[in-house]
């Protein structure tokens, strides 16, 4: 549309007939048709409300973003619409306004939203270039729309256009980088504490085998008794150096070998790990383990650890006669893995740190499961990340993409996901099982 066309025909509106009133009707509707073609073929999302936040207009990406639907938004509000949407801090400025924020439905996402006050501003017909609304042909005041800061003179806002953008790839690859520095940091701390901890458990190793030489000289009584220390100080030593050496291989970065698994059998592998402690507790393990999984390519131990890691949170946030719920499943591209435990869950603040090393709300914890469970699945191309609320079930769920070889041919056609692996911790509500699953 030529800026000034609508000024134009308002001005000549007392003098065109009927028919070409028409005329330009219809050519102001396939203007409309025109730019909604082109709103709707820009990725980014467009909104524009009302001055009380009613839905207005919104392109097929803002529908896709937020999962509405174009004919049922249009005259709601938009807060109304968009779940945790805080419509009163974003509107508050009366200049543009900038924000990251983080939804969760219908996909978690971060979307960046730009936001510009829409101000109508009364002028003479001939110092305005913009969109019309009233007027006169003899040169009154009319008002024109402009985004942005109010001119000087008789203006009022009528709304708001938002501008918005699917900033996730970027959110995630930037935490990615700071946590690969956690975790290069962690690498390095452990590798000097170990060197310095092996130095002086090599040298109580030799110091007790000196003294079990001397054993020798000692009278039976006092020879049994002292041999019985050494036995003792030797299988702590050796303990520690275990546990010094497990920290090592769980710590550093290393290659998965990956051979054809099936994911069932791991898990069954894992779980009987904690048969005592399942028996000792009353804890319900319930499997629902699909028979027809493909055959997976993973390192074996390594996924066992992981596994092992995750059974063993659910197990320590749940109370005597609690209820652990394991499933596999598939679709065209993927294997599922469930674990739904009746724990629960962790605090916003604790959320949020479960990825830092050493942090942990247990007495007796380490701080590194979560980070060895998180280092393991990126080891095999995967992402792992945490959803859950203070009070309900925790969940995680891992699913892996399968082998072109090994897929159904209909899997074929469905490439939807591109990442390989990744992994998603969250917390249902009480009366919906949460659920741990991880893409595998």
């Amino acid at each position: 549309m030529k800026a000034g066309f609508l000024e134009k025909l308002i001005e000549r509106l007392g003098r065109i007939g009927p028919e070409e009133v028409q005329n330009y009707f219809l050519r102001l509707a396939q203007e409309k048709g025109f730019l909604e073609t082109v709103f709707n073929a820009i990725q980014e999302g467009i909104i524009v409300t009302d001055s009380k936040g009613r839905i207005t207009y919104l392109n097929d990406a803002a529908c896709e973003l937020f999962g509405l639907d174009a004919s049922d938004a249009i005259g709601k509000r938009l807060d109304e619409r968009v779940r945790g949407l805080d419509w009163e801090s974003l509107t508050q400025s009366s200049g543009p306004v900038s924000r990251d924020m983080e939804i969760f439905y219908p996909a978690n996402r971060f979307i960046n939203f730009y936001i510009v006050p829409l101000i109508i501003e009364h002028r003479e017909v001939g110092a305005v270039a913009g969109v019309a609304d009233s007027g006169d042909r003899d040169g009154t005041a009319f008002s024109g729309i402009t985004a942005g800061v109010p001119a000087p003179g008789y203006s009022e806002q009528v709304g708001h256009a938002m501008i918005l953008r699917d900033i996730t790839e970027s959110r995630r690859s930037a935490q990615q980088i700071i946590e690969s520095e956690r975790l290069n940091a962690l690498t390095l701390l452990a590798a000097g504490v170990a060197h310095e901890i092996g130095n002086p458990l090599n040298s109580l190793h030799i110091h007790l085998q000196l003294m079990e030489r001397q054993t020798h000289e000692l009278d039976p009584p006092a020879r049994e008794e002292l041999q019985e220390s050494i036995d003792i100080a030797r299988s702590e030593v050796n303990r520690l150096d275990s546990i010094v050496t497990q920290f090592l291989r769980a710590i550093r970065p290393s290659k998965p070998e990956l051979h054809p698994e099936n994911v069932n059998t791991i898990v069954e592998e894992t779980l009987r790990f904690f048969t005592p402690e399942i028996q000792d507790r009353d804890i319900v393990v319930e499997q629902e383990l699909r028979s027809d999984l493909p055959l997976l390519q993973m390192d074996r131990d390594q996924m066992k650890q992981a596994f092992y890691n995750v059974i063993k949170n659910s197990l320590q946030a749940m109370n005597r006669r609690g209820t652990l719920r394991i499933h596999t499943d598939r679709d065209d591209t993927h294997v599922m893995i469930s674990f739904v435990d009746t724990g629960s869950g962790m605090s916003a603040e604790n959320l949020g740190r479960v990825f830092e090393p050493y942090f942990t709300t247990k007495p007796s914890g380490t701080g590194l499961g979560l980070l060895i469970v998180r280092r393991i699945v990126r080891e095999h191309g995967g992402e792992l990340s945490i959803e859950s609320s203070e009070g309900k079930r925790s969940a995680s769920e891992c699913w892996k993409r399968a082998k072109p070889e090994i897929r159904d041919r209909k899997s074929e056609v469905s490439d939807r996901r591109q990442k390989l692996f990744s992994t998603s911790l969250r917390t249902g509500e009480r009366r919906a099982r949460g659920k741990r699953r991880a893409i595998l």
